[in-house]
């Protein structure tokens, strides 16, 4: 059966919300961001991309290439909360959501035609209603595949709905960069490119030899993906094998406290996401991939399964201390999973009470009903000890 695959990604989100909060900044370029000497910029608004600015620039760059621009700092626990009226709608639509970042997602709308219409109709409601409740924008691609419905969305940014077709790929899809297709990055596109293979067109043309020794075990993967196929499922936190967020930087940050803030983002992310789905994770698993897009993952258990946010956090920091502590080098992507899920009924309860344990389980709990009531600007987390 033919699957329908929406890909929504929301429009310069956080200077988004900025400009939706603080009318004054509506029109104008504004970065988001920390101004100090080392600071980047989380998210350019559209206004000042013309000018060259970019997430995960230095802010220093930045502020030289649109000198008129406006500075805000980053207020993550808005955007979260943001996030979470966000993701309310998209599982208005079919409980097959599948969270890729705080403002990106895939969804699953096959059969849920008898409820909201066809795919490009859903695609349309969904546009308006977040329109409607958040007065924002987002991109939504439609498609048969996961890579087709991502690729689709980002064809016609800002506020675009883009459909991908059976009958479109072999008219959009050759004519594209190769960079388009899922982990070629920028060093394996240059080496791409020492063989002619600029586009994804020149990627069919090439024979299986060639992609072979440039590729390696990756060839098949991208020659299908250059097809048009991918066989991957929507798969919701309910049913994954790990809960995961990740965050990748445009540019190398060398700075190992901001890496903290990012990951202690995440871990409140995942955390609350595992007790919505009533789950606990038995590890984590670090996922760091450098400049050159070499890719390292560096994984920990923890001592019995677990939902709760400092235990996650404590056992993540140390992941990546003792990563920091040996190798540090600048960070193109960091990612936090939490790994071998059970449900949170299952597994031998413990013989001896813990009251430390229960007590940050009620924590946890009021964070989350304070979350919900309010918002998550109503209550936030510090990073703790580094040590």
């Amino acid at each position: 059966m033919l699957r329908r695959i929406l890909h929504v990604d929301m429009d310069a989100f956080f200077a988004a919300i900025e400009q939706l909060d603080n009318p004054r900044l509506r029109g104008k370029p504004i970065l988001v961001g920390s101004d100090d000497l080392r600071g980047v910029v989380t998210t350019a608004s559209y206004e000042a991309r013309p000018f060259g600015c970019h997430s995960a620039q230095p802010m220093a760059v930045a502020k030289r290439l649109c000198p008129h621009a406006i500075v805000v700092p980053t207020r993550f626990e808005r955007y979260r909360e943001v996030s979470d009226e966000l993701f309310e709608i998209l599982e208005s639509f079919t409980p097959t959501v599948q969270p890729l970042s705080i403002d990106e997602a895939f969804l699953d709308v096959t059969g849920a035609e008898r409820l909201h219409g066809d795919p490009v109709e859903i695609a349309g409601k969904l546009k308006r209603r977040v329109r409607g409740q958040l007065s924002l924008t987002a991109s939504v691609g439609v498609a048969a595949n996961k890579f087709l419905a991502k690729l689709a969305s980002d064809l016609e940014k800002p506020d675009g709905l883009t459909v991908i077709g059976p009958g479109d790929v072999d008219r959009i899809l050759p004519p594209l960069p190769v960079g388009k297709i899922w982990g070629i990055g920028p060093k394996t596109a240059r080496r791409l490119e020492g063989m002619c293979i600029r586009t994804i067109g020149d990627v069919r043309r090439a024979s299986e030899r060639t992609l072979k020794r440039l590729l390696g075990d990756d060839a098949e993967r991208v020659r299908r993906l250059a097809a048009g196929i991918d066989e991957r499922e929507v798969v919701t936190d309910s049913d994954a094998r790990q809960i995961s967020q990740e965050q990748t930087f445009r540019i190398n940050i060398a700075e190992a406290e901001h890496i903290r803030g990012e990951l202690l983002e995440q871990v409140q992310q995942v955390a609350r996401r595992l007790r919505k789905h009533q789950l606990r994770a038995g590890g984590v698993t670090l996922k760091i991939r450098y400049g050159d897009f070499e890719t390292i993952t560096r994984s920990r258990t923890v001592d019995e399964p677990t939902d709760r946010t400092d235990v996650l956090w404590k056992t993540t920091l140390e992941v990546f201390n003792a990563w920091a502590g040996k190798s540090f080098q600048p960070v193109r992507l960091i990612g936090m999973a939490a790994k071998n899920l059970t449900s949170a009924g299952a597994g031998q309860m413990s013989l001896f009470a813990d009251p430390a344990g229960e007590k940050h389980q009620r924590l946890d709990r009021a964070v989350d009903s304070i979350v919900d009531r309010f918002g998550k600007t109503a209550v936030r987390r510090g990073l703790g000890n580094h040590d």
